[in-house]
């Protein structure tokens, strides 16, 4: 028998083990601390039994697995559970049949948990259990319940969520780090002043039309590590030895400051890589501090940190360096690190000029 393809499982999404470990770890702590420490509050003491709720099982998968998820998070969790024993409770108080006052429970705590945005999974089975309290002859439940036991443990699930997100190394509530701006200024990061942009992402939703269990941050997030991946597939056809400039620009180490400062004023440059007898490039020199040592040789005002890249590396490895601005320029070097030519943002900026042209190539070969 043939089964439609919605109905057949998808493959997983890679996890590595200690993550179930990790979640399984959490939730048997957190469950413990909510049923155990509810008791205290509520009656002041320690028993045998746990005063809580099958519901906050559930609570307790989506707030230690799945912490990222807007369904998992505090607001989520405490109104979600909160809001929808008070509707279990006034269906149950209002309508007589066990079977209506259920129904009309998990639709009510539905309809007032996406109202309030605290939409809750494990609220419809809180709802349910409120008023499946008439089934069997027993008596409605008050509106303490959505205090005690439900408020009670959702909120002490909450803070073992939080103590156990710390100590495990995953941020509970889950918030998305805005991307820093390179000097500090209220423009965005380079990589995200291009390509879709907010307005675009809002629309699509709008389009799509359905409730998803992931925050718009982290869409955001999600696409742009998208596109950066799709970018250095399309990029890694590419060689620094194809794009650098060969005939590079140089000073001696030994060379002196002066005469150094001089050949940068003449050929127009603020900056230029210094190699040493060998031809290995040992640094950069730049007029400033060419112009503070006189009387120096070169090498002792050379600032020896310079980034440094084979012909046979693929550009993309340089879009992070010298678009977010932490450098100017990559030297190239073969394997003796002798020094075969020079990257700069300017060749980068014409390299992706003419970018349509290798995506065109790569679509070509199916890559």
């Amino acid at each position: 028998m043939n089964l439609p393809r919605t109905l057949l499982p998808r493959a997983p999404a890679p996890l590595r083990l200690r993550e179930p470990l990790r979640a399984a770890a959490g939730a048997l702590l957190g469950v413990a601390a909510a049923g155990g420490l509810a008791r205290l509050l509520v009656e002041g003491q320690i028993g045998a039994d746990p005063l809580i709720v099958a519901p906050i099982g559930a609570s307790a998968v989506l707030v230690f697995a799945v912490p990222a998820s807007p369904l998992a998070q505090p607001r989520a969790v405490l109104g979600g559970n909160v809001v929808s024993a008070l509707a279990g409770v006034s269906c149950t108080l209002l309508i007589s049949h066990p079977a209506l006052a259920a129904a009309f429970a998990v639709a009510a705590a539905i309809f007032a948990m996406s109202l309030l945005g605290c939409l809750h999974p494990p609220g419809g089975a809180v709802a349910l259990g409120a008023a499946l309290a008439l089934s069997g002859g027993g008596e409605p439940l008050g509106y303490g319940y959505a205090l005690a036991p439900v408020g009670v443990c959702s909120a002490l699930l909450v803070l073992a969520g939080m103590a156990y997100g710390r100590l495990s190394g995953h941020a509970y509530p889950h918030r998305v780090a805005a991307a820093p701006s390179p000097h500090d200024t209220a423009d965005p990061a380079p990589d995200r002043r291009f390509g879709y942009t907010p307005a675009d992402l809002d629309a699509a939703l709008a389009q799509y039309g359905e409730l998803l269990d992931v925050a718009r941050e982290d869409l955001d997030a999600l696409f742009r590590q998208v596109e950066l991946q799709a970018h250095r597939r399309l990029h890694a056809e590419i060689a620094c030895g194809e794009v650098m400039s060969r005939d590079v620009i140089k000073v001696l180490a030994d060379q002196s400051c002066e005469s150094a400062l001089a050949f940068l004023r003449e050929h127009d440059l603020r900056a230029a890589p210094v190699i040493d007898a060998a031809g290995r490039c040992v640094g950069m020199a730049r007029r400033a501090e060419l112009a503070a040592g006189t009387g120096k040789p070169v090498e002792a005002v050379l600032d020896p940190f310079v980034h440094k890249v084979r012909p046979g590396t693929p550009i993309e490895a340089l879009m992070p360096l010298l678009s977010s601005g932490a450098a100017h320029e990559a030297m190239v070097v073969d394997e003796d690190r002798v020094l075969v030519g020079v990257i700069t943002q300017t060749d980068l900026l014409a390299v992706l000029y003419r970018a349509h042209v290798v995506e065109a190539v790569v679509s070509a070969r199916g890559v």
